[in-house]
């Protein structure tokens, strides 16, 4: 048997058995892995000494420099406070029982425009990716409500929708939708036609080729998609939130950042900056990366990163 004949032949089966079976979630693992080996388990003083250290010790840098430029008066106290007084703002907002009220408003509105976003993207992405006439008249326009800045959106929301939560919503799928679509797209360029056609030949066409070959072969292009879609999902939100005012809307972060530039106080303002940045950070660690750790553990892959 030829070289050819054998991989069409390891390619079959292996989307016999995923198909049949319910899914391709593991396809490709078994040839990765016994190139990358086995995957061992490591000690917690090693996912300490890799994972927890290097963060933490730049953090303490940063904060070390940004001390130092404090005692040396680089500027004025006024336009850079020493990260004891951004501590103070932040013990307050704590004290006074809201610290967790301001997030979670953002948050709320951040996961569930996401969310929407998601379930709008995706099949955008799956049907601008399989019909050639439509990835010609949709594409480019993708490509560009992409580049476009979510801010833009704000002005045009309020006018059509007012003040409210729905403008904010509007903003959140304006700016996260192209990404995602444009990630799966991407997803779906770099899957195998083998995969394609054995999977047709198999019966997996239509609705159930695009559950069980066409999204697992394009998981890592789509979690991409996502990852950059939850980012400009959040950036979004705040843009929306630091223009539009409202007492419907809430106090969320980006109108907390406004309110404490309309008050002129900058360890306010600094605070503000790094819980949305805090925020941004910590659903990426949570959801995202343990999701991307999956992906490449089905695909044998975790060893070699």
């Amino acid at each position: 048997m030829s070289s050819t004949d054998t991989l069409y032949a390891a390619s079959d089966r292996a989307v016999r058995r995923n198909v049949v079976g319910g899914g391709l979630d593991t396809l490709g693992a078994g040839l990765d892995a016994l190139e990358t080996g086995p995957v061992q388990r490591t000690s917690y003083r090693q996912v300490l000494r890799a994972k927890v250290l290097p963060p933490v010790l730049g953090v303490l840098l940063v904060v070390g420099l940004w001390q130092l430029a404090y005692s040396l008066h680089l500027t004025s106290p006024e336009k850079l406070p020493s990260p004891a007084d951004v501590w103070h703002s932040f013990t307050t907002l704590w004290g006074e029982g809201t610290l967790f009220s301001v997030i979670w408003t953002s948050l709320w509105r951040g996961v569930s425009g996401f969310v929407a976003a998601v379930a709008i993207g995706t099949p955008i992405g799956l049907i601008v990716a399989q019909i050639k006439p439509v990835r010609a008249a949709i594409g480019p326009v993708l490509a560009g409500l992409q580049s476009l800045p979510s801010v833009a959106w704000v002005p045009a929301a309020v006018i059509w929708l007012g003040i409210n939560n729905s403008a904010m919503y509007a903003v959140i799928l304006l700016g996260a939708v192209p990404s995602i679509a444009n990630g799966l797209i991407a997803g779906v360029d770099q899957v195998s036609p083998l995969f394609l056609r054995a999977g047709r030949t198999l019966g997996a066409s239509g609705l159930r080729g695009a559950r069980h070959v066409l999204l697992p072969g394009a998981l890592p292009g789509y979690l991409a998609g996502l990852k950059q879609g939850w980012a400009f999902s959040w950036r979004s939100l705040m843009a929306a939130e630091l223009i539009a005012s409202s007492p419907e809307l809430g106090l969320g972060l980006g109108r907390f950042l406004q309110n404490q530039r309309e008050f002129s106080d900058m360890p306010g303002v600094m605070l503000g900056i790094l819980l949305i940045f805090v925020v941004g950070v910590a659903i990426d660690l949570l959801f995202f990366s343990p999701l991307e750790r999956r992906v490449l553990r089905s695909r044998g892959l975790l060893a070699a990163r």
